[in-house]
């Protein structure tokens, strides 16, 4: 994982921290016109992340910041970031205009995502109601409870294992306005505890009026995955269909060619899989004559036919 370059159309900005040589010594920019990032030194930091963030509310207008970024907190594997979540529900009147949310933007080499240390994170969603888009990286010990956000138009959660937990609890959730869901399922060496069951409410669609863009990818129940789709309500009115980053094989592939017409998706994102190539020319042949984009990087099947252990496949981001 990598850091974010950009958040809602806008550039990201390191806001000076102490010590942090990410941090950009120059003026800072107009409050509106980048998303701003605060991070500390994730090991050994000078200051806190309370205490820049703070520096930070004094220093930009904040009635005029569109998008937020949370970077890494010193000791991420070690230590709750709900200090963080109290800061910013606790400063969240003194940015109206927020539209953007990004939770945890910490590199592998800040923590790897499995190891991030996160928490309830629901109460950002109920402090800031004019939010379009929010995302968190990191599962372990992550709580998003059932909430009713009216703007959220995107939400992704990305972990290296996603607990069913989680994943019912978003799915009882309303959000009448999402447009864009992105969930990285992951693998149970990781913390995934969901069952192709805890998809069902995003697969009817029922509560998602407004989804054309569904993510349930880095899965390694791809395959499942795939078969629940094959016959889902939900992708008549779907844009995108991403199945990537996961253990696609053969089998799912051709659940969705059997299952319901999938020509009126603009593109359908099976990168990072194990399909074989009679396979992958099928979907060209089927799908991207039709005008679907179909991608299909990142083959894995030869380095798994080399291991002739079909149990060695994996997710394309773990721990």
């Amino acid at each position: 994982m990598s850091d974010l370059q950009e958040l809602f159309g806008l550039p990201v900005f390191d806001f000076p921290a102490k010590g942090r040589k990410k941090a950009k010594e120059t003026p800072l920019p107009e409050a509106g016109t980048v998303a701003w990032r605060i991070a500390v030194d994730a090991y050994d930091s000078e200051e806190p992340w309370e205490d820049v963030f703070a520096r930070f509310l004094t220093q930009v207008e904040t009635t005029e910041v569109r998008a937020f970024v949370v970077g890494v907190w010193s000791e991420a594997y070690d230590t709750s970031p709900e200090p963080i979540v109290k800061a910013l529900v606790d400063a969240a009147e003194r940015f109206p205009a927020l539209r953007s949310l990004f939770f945890a933007d910490v590199s592998s080499d800040e923590c790897e995502i499995s190891w991030i240390n996160q928490g309830p994170v629901t109460p950002l969603l109920e402090a800031f109601p004019l939010l379009e888009e929010f995302g968190v990286r990191g599962g372990m010990e992550l709580e998003l409870k059932p909430v009713r956000h009216e703007r959220l138009r995107s939400l992704t959660v990305e972990t290296g294992g996603l607990a069913a937990e989680v994943v019912r609890d978003i799915a009882a959730s309303d959000f009448p306005e999402l447009e864009i869901l992105d969930l990285w399922l992951g693998t149970s060496e990781y913390g995934a505890t969901a069952v192709p069951e805890d998809l069902q409410p995003f697969l009817t669609g029922a509560r998602l009026p407004k989804l054309r863009h569904l993510a349930l990818h880095n899965s390694e129940m791809q395959d499942a995955v795939a078969q629940a789709l094959a016959g889902a309500p939900v992708v008549a009115r779907l844009e995108v269909l991403d199945l990537s980053m996961g253990t696609l094989s053969d089998e799912g592939a051709q659940a969705l060619l059997e299952g319901q017409p999938l020509t009126h998706l603009k593109k359908l994102d099976l990168g990072h899989h194990y399909l074989t190539e009679a396979m992958e020319e099928r979907l060209r042949t089927t799908l991207g004559a039709a005008g679907v984009e179909v991608n299909l990087d990142e083959s894995m099947f030869d380095e798994w036919e080399q291991e002739s252990d079909w149990d060695n496949r994996y997710v394309a981001v773990g721990e």
